[in-house]
């Protein structure tokens, strides 16, 4: 039981590297090639985390062998435009003008009512308010909307906003983000005055951020 443990600790740790490693795309944005490697990945893990019998690196080895076969898939993606094709695809567009294109759905084996979840998914529930709609290679749709249905934006009525930039948090679960606190060319002198204005102890704090313009938030502990 005690070799199950460890190396199953071991295996977690391999697989939690090799996936580090392969970048930080969200399962909905993996490419078919990098969820095809992340699935072997899995499988690869379980057979010597349970089976005592197997060497470990039986399945540490496949798994680094996995890890260089996505190292050079992604550096020809970013190499030559037609091989990542090849292995990506195209983004397709399932609506065009306006239209649904039903050539396209067929190709891409995708239903309408798919095409209605996904367009939910991106807050419209009006087909009508759609001008395209794109089918991306990791198969999200991306949905550009008709000019009059846009949202409304500062630019539409030839305002500027302010530049905001961004917000820096400064004490986490108590704990003082030094880092944070060199970029704003602030210090711990300066930060403990901003937390007392609240009542609190630095040592107290959940959460304390300052954003672009400056504004200060803060909340102690429970």
């Amino acid at each position: 039981m005690l070799i199950t443990f460890f190396r199953s600790i071991i295996l977690y740790i391999i697989v939690l590297l090799v996936m580090r490693l392969m970048g930080k795309r969200e399962i909905g944005q993996l490419q078919p090639f990098e969820l095809a490697i992340s699935i072997m990945i899995a499988d690869l893990a379980t057979i010597p985390m349970t089976e005592i019998g197997i060497p470990i690196f039986n399945g540490i080895i496949p798994i680094l062998g996995l890890l260089v076969m996505h190292l050079i898939i992604s550096i020809l993606n970013l190499k030559s435009v037609k091989i990542r094709k090849i292995i990506c695809g195209s983004p397709r567009i399932l609506i065009n003008k306006g239209k649904i294109d039903e050539k396209a759905l067929k190709k891409e084996r995708f239903t309408v009512n798919e095409l209605q979840e996904k367009l939910r998914g991106n807050g419209i529930v009006n087909l009508g308010e759609v001008e395209y709609a794109i089918l991306e290679t990791s198969g999200d749709v991306t949905v550009v909307q008709k000019p009059e249905k846009r949202p409304i934006i500062p630019e539409d009525f030839n305002i500027k906003p302010e530049y905001e930039g961004l917000p820096y948090d400064l004490i986490v679960d108590g704990k003082i983000m030094e880092k944070n606190l060199k970029i704003i060319g602030k210090n711990y002198i300066w930060l403990k005055k901003q937390v007392e204005k609240f009542g609190y102890k630095p040592e107290e704090v959940l959460i304390a951020t300052i954003d672009g313009k400056g504004q200060f938030y803060c909340q102690k502990k429970e």
